[in-house]
């Protein structure tokens, strides 16, 4: 740690196993040179190449002592890895990209079960509240996400009170908020961004003199070779009607699956349509014809 740099932590998330977007992550973090790195949930799941994207992130944190943290997609696969929901029904096909995931990475599951929920990255000072606290959503849940556009009041309630700075992710719209004297930040998404701008996102913590201070890098990276690895992995053919959401999301950086999950989720559970004919429904409201090609 230079004495004029401070402390620098590199927070990246919301990668959903899309290899070109990490691996141009990856080179901007390197050229960087923090301190620390954090890998803050959702390596898998969502995206083409679960596998090889878990495998590079598994190396830094064995070879250069990266901190990884649990997200929601990672639960969602353990959930397939337990069997806790059954075959043959409407849910098990609406969440079968986590089990086309989980076949992929069935054999390092106990390396992703054994995530932790966060990670405190302390300075040496020795004085109270000099931490960067760090978890996938908020300290609720890993679903419990932080929006741009929430009150101060709503956000401050869920920032533990000894710290002085938190970075979260999950909700895929990065933004850097002071309040009271702390920052907060979202990191936003490596791999998937909703806030319109296509290029991959992750954020830059640095502590100088006591101060935490954030701020949010944009990565451009190469899209069209994640849209080959939809067609090459197999994932847009076998992972399921869902697939097609997700390259929607890519190609258009912003969200599918939720606008789904309100519009149809519940038609489908009580078997008034096939998840097929939901997208196709869903799509051919935006105007994209069912099914995508690559």
């Amino acid at each position: 740690m230079g004495r004029n740099e401070g402390m620098k932590v590199a927070v990246i998330s919301d990668i959903h196993a899309n290899l070109a977007a990490l691996e141009a992550v990856l080179e901007d973090v390197d050229r960087w040179q923090p301190d620390v790195v954090v890998v803050n949930g959702d390596v898998i799941n969502r995206g083409p190449q679960p596998r090889e994207c878990w495998a590079l992130i598994w190396e830094r944190a064995q070879r250069a002592g990266w901190h990884l943290t649990i997200g929601n997609h990672e639960q969602y696969v353990l959930e397939h890895a337990d069997a806790r929901i059954p075959k043959q029904t409407p849910r098990f096909q609406i969440y079968y990209l986590a089990y086309w995931t989980y076949l992929r990475v069935k054999d390092v599951i106990e390396d992703i079960r054994a995530l932790p929920f966060d990670v405190q990255i302390p300075l040496d000072s020795g004085q109270q509240g000099d931490v960067l606290y760090i978890t996938h959503a908020s300290p609720r849940h890993t679903r419990d996400g932080l929006y741009p556009d929430m009150s101060n009041e709503d956000i401050l309630a869920r920032m533990p009170t000894s710290v002085a700075a938190m970075c979260v992710a999950h909700t895929h719209r990065a933004f850097v908020r002071w309040l009271e004297g702390r920052v907060v930040v979202n990191a936003g998404a490596v791999g998937l961004p909703f806030d319109g701008d296509s290029r991959a996102s992750y954020a830059r913590c640095v502590c100088h003199r006591g101060h935490w201070n954030a701020s949010i890098v944009r990565v451009p990276y190469d899209r069209k070779a994640t849209e080959r690895a939809f067609a090459t992995t197999g994932f847009l053919d076998e992972a399921g009607p869902m697939a097609h959401l997700v390259l929607v999301e890519l190609r258009e950086a912003r969200s599918q699956l939720y606008q789904w999950t309100v519009q149809y989720q519940q038609a489908v559970l009580e078997g008034e349509l096939t998840l097929e004919e939901s997208v196709r429904r869903f799509l051919a409201e935006e105007g994209i014809a069912y099914p995508l090609h690559v």
